[in-house]
């Protein structure tokens, strides 16, 4: 799959207002303007522009937002200026526009991270990473930076457990290691407030389900009643990411245990850290989800299929040095809040505000994201 495709319909900006804009703010390159889309987000909006043999990545809010509070644009640009430069996944802002005029939207500007990201089902015609002769990357494996030639050891996606392990304890480490910094030190310890985080969550995401509801989902309703009646207290407090998982993160060509960025930082906040790790948890599905869950584009299923939840917390506790709870209600959590993102996308779509194609079975998935999470409630199982 290609790195970048043509901006869809309806997502387009003003590119003589940008190329305007940025040749007034930056040292550039000579030679027209070129934009593209990364097509697999489904929330904030993110280009390339290029100028020449120079790079860099837009972000914007989507089209049609309703959530007031959700996609501010200032205050990620402001987060990542200070997070870059204690925690090196973060990548680097360059510039952030209030102006509206310019395309349609606040956005920023930043520094292009280049590594390999990985997604939903691998191809079992080819080896991970390895394309067929004379041809691209196998299909269902897109690429975001580097080449699949640069990936010779990634077959052991496909041949190796111990090295499929060896991946997610990076990948859970590198989660570990951003709950273990100091705010302070990135100057970020009033980012959040969190004393009552979790009851604060519980109660945000219900009215986030509400605000954008379309459809009876009866099992959704049920999480939402269990979770406002088991609400624990906070186990912490550290910088939390919010969306972690691998879809979000970057790889390493050269070495799929080290990771170059860690990108969509829209929702990090100051907050207990096992919210955080339950998110990572929801999005991780067993094989009993179905094919289709499974081969959502959220992680590789060749992870999911290897390695279980449960050995993801042991992993992490190992990583953050202690020992955990019952994970059942932060599980149960990350499950329901994905379930309210999906929902939100699946609302804009229906309403119009939105024509891409892959958000027309959103609500098949929050159906199921409701299954799964009140499943997990009866059988009292991560």
């Amino acid at each position: 799959m290609q790195e970048t495709k043509p901006v869809r319909p309806g997502e387009e900006i003003d590119i003589a207002h940008l190329s305007a804009f940025l040749s007034g703010e930056l040292d550039l390159d000579d030679g027209e303007i070129e934009v593209e889309q990364f097509p697999a987000g489904s929330s904030n909006l993110t280009y390339l522009v290029r100028f020449g043999n120079t790079e860099y990545v837009l972000r914007r809010p989507p089209f049609g937002n309703t959530v007031k509070t959700a996609h501010d644009m200032q205050r990620e640009f402001d987060v990542l200026s200070k997070l870059s430069a204690v925690y090196l996944p973060a990548p680097k802002p360059l510039l952030f526009c209030a102006d509206q005029t310019i395309i349609g939207s606040e956005f920023y500007l930043m520094e292009r991270r280049h590594g390999l990201v990985v997604r939903g089902k691998i191809s079992g015609t080819h080896k991970f990473g390895v394309p067929p002769s004379g041809g691209s990357s196998p299909t269902g494996l897109p690429f975001k930076g580097g080449t699949p030639n640069a990936v010779p050891q990634a077959g052991l996606f496909e041949t190796s457990q111990k090295f499929r392990i060896h991946v997610c304890k990076s990948f859970i480490q590198n989660l570990a290691d951003l709950h273990s910094l100091d705010p302070r030190d990135a100057e970020l310890d009033t980012l959040g407030k969190p004393d009552g985080y979790n009851r604060r969550q519980i109660e945000g995401w219900t009215k986030r389900y509400f605000a954008v509801k379309t459809d009876e989902w009866p099992d959704i309703e049920k999480v939402i009643s269990w979770l406002n009646d088991n609400i624990p207290a906070e186990w912490g407090a550290s910088l939390i990411h919010n969306d972690y998982k691998f879809d979000n993160v970057m790889l390493d060509p050269s070495d799929l245990t080290r990771i170059t960025a860690v990108l969509d930082w829209e929702m990090v906040t100051i907050g207990d850290p096992l919210m955080d790790l339950g998110t990572t948890l929801g999005y991780w599905m067993s094989k009993d989800a179905g094919r289709e869950l499974l081969n959502m584009p959220f992680n590789p299923r060749v992870l999911m299929e290897s390695v279980t939840r449960q050995e993801l917390v042991d992993m992490y506790a190992e990583a953050i040095g202690r020992d955990l709870p019952d994970m059942l209600f932060y599980y149960v959590f990350g499950t329901f809040k994905i379930a309210v993102i999906a929902q939100q996308i699946y609302a804009r779509y229906v309403k119009g505000f939105t024509k891409d194609a892959r958000f027309a079975a959103f609500g098949h998935f929050v159906a199921a994201l409701g299954s799964i999470a009140i499943h997990a409630v009866e059988s009292k199982r991560v």
